[in-house]
């Protein structure tokens, strides 16, 4: 996606003003979670709100997730809208119940009396050695529970562009974010994590895939760091003639299934990536999409490329074995080019 603007921030950065501009347009906005406040964030998300908004509505919140997460939940069904960072999504197991069987659920529980304009926001993603409590993604968990939408941005633009929309939407978002796209010096896992980002507000509608990349040979689709991953195998591919397309889903729900079908009907083959675990998650909803939509358009069976189904390991050389990476692509696509 072409933008408009040579000014350039890092997703952090981008992430914190657009809920600035949302609290400045509106006074029902207001953030609470660990260290979110004075801190600004561990992943630098909610930096600077604090000065500019005051302790009323940048709250810091004692380590209790069950307690902070259901006051945003009352808070929402009350008329405001909260967006509550759990910090890691690791973290959310805490709090399941109240995200699963009431976040998720009390509109359809009320008979749609009941709104939750509630955002939810919190880290993913594996590279740090920080082990199987820490590095997790599971946004294919959530998107599995009726009731909550689910946010991946893999560039600044997208992260404030699909921020303002969850703030605005009123239905609970999850909005997760990979720590290593954040653009913080001590966790970066690529060579740039800055891009352009128009200092007004906007929105991207949430269910809108992006192409990342137009290619002919085949379809590879991600979110997040995959994306990345996937970019940069698609350069490689290009010195030995493969065109590879670079789908970025951009939300898991709802769905941008059409723009998964409309690529695959133009390059006939299918690889998804993703940083979550291959069973039952996103790379299985992809494919089955494919499977009962345009499975006449295929070329070659599909290919999924995931985490096992193991704990994140905290040694280093079992963390980068389980996770996808650009090599691993290559070698994907290369394999379903020869199927």
């Amino acid at each position: 996606m072409a933008v408009q603007t040579t000014r350039k921030l890092t997703m952090a950065k981008a992430i914190a003003e657009a809920i600035a501009q949302e609290m400045e347009r509106d006074p029902r906005v207001f953030v609470m979670g660990e260290d979110i406040g004075v801190y600004g964030g561990i992943f630098s998300a909610t930096d600077g709100l604090l000065e500019k908004f005051g302790p009323e509505r940048v709250i810091d919140t004692p380590i209790s997730e069950t307690g902070f997460i259901g006051a945003a939940l009352g808070a929402a069904a009350e008329g405001m809208r909260p967006i509550a960072e759990i910090m890691f999504i690791d973290f959310a197991g805490v709090c399941l119940d109240q995200i699963y069987n009431h976040i998720a659920k009390n509109t359809y529980f009320s008979a749609g009396n009941v709104n939750v304009p509630l955002v939810l926001m919190a880290a993913a993603g594996g590279g740090y050695n920080d082990a199987g409590q820490h590095s997790q993604c599971l946004w294919g968990l959530f998107a599995h529970l009726p009731g909550l939408k689910v946010v991946v941005p893999s560039t600044p633009y997208d992260a404030k562009g699909l921020m303002i929309s969850a703030i605005r939407d009123n239905n609970p978002v999850l909005y997760i974010f990979h720590k290593g796209l954040m653009g913080l010096g001590w966790m970066t896992l690529i060579k740039d994590t800055t891009g352009p980002v128009p200092e007004e507000p906007y929105t991207i509608p949430l269910g809108k895939a992006d192409v990342k990349r137009e290619g002919t040979d085949v379809t590879v689709v991600s979110v997040a760091m995959g994306v990345y991953h996937a970019l940069e195998a698609a350069r490689e591919l290009e010195k030995e003639g493969i065109q590879v397309e670079v789908l970025d889903l951009r939300t898991l729900v709802p769905l941008d299934r059409e723009a998964i079908i409309n690529s695959v009907k133009k390059t006939h083959r299918l690889l998804v990536v993703d940083e979550d675990y291959l069973s039952y998650g996103m790379t299985g909803e992809v494919a089955a999409t494919v499977a009962e939509h345009a499975l006449e358009y295929l070329d070659a069976p599909i290919k999924r490329l995931a985490v096992p189904d193991v704990p994140i390991p905290f040694s280093r050389p079992l963390e980068q074995f389980v996770l996808p990476d650009a090599p691993k692509i290559v070698a994907a696509v290369k394999e379903l080019l020869n199927s």
